[in-house]
């Protein structure tokens, strides 16, 4: 009779979840329950997940920031094109922005310029409403 070796018994809740010693749903060590990786309910959530308003229009970006009925790229041409008027600021609906740059000429064209630049670059923009841009 040839014996096997025996494997050193481990006590039940060791080692992976449902694999081996104890039985799913029984206190394992620490007495935590015993058992496979359940998802909570609703889904998986990243940390700092925001669901944002329910009756957004127009989505949310993969933040869940609700996007705005406002384009960057328009913003970004208008404040190139009109920015020494602050054209692009008002249609983006930041009227206190767009009456200094009107003023100055849009900061003599260099304000203007930079701010179209950054409106059709940057992911992070938003309206007057705190709304993210759409791209």
């Amino acid at each position: 009779m040839s014996e096997q070796p025996q494997q050193p018994s481990q006590p039940p809740g060791y080692g992976y979840p449902n694999q081996g010693s104890g039985a799913a749903g029984q206190a394992g060590p620490y007495g935590y329950p015993q058992g496979g990786y359940q998802q909570p309910p609703g889904g998986y959530r990243a940390p700092g997940y925001y669901a944002g308003d329910p009756g957004a229009p127009y989505g949310y970006d993969p933040y869940g920031r609700p996007y705005s009925d406002k384009s960057k790229i328009t913003a970004g041409v208008f404040q190139l094109f009109l920015g020494s008027f602050g054209i692009g600021r008002f249609y983006t609906g930041s009227v206190g922005i767009g009456l200094a740059q009107l003023f100055t000429c849009g900061g003599l064209g260099i304000w203007a310029l930079i701010d179209g630049i950054l409106y059709l670059v940057s992911n992070d923009r938003t309206d007057d409403q705190g709304r993210i841009l759409r791209g």
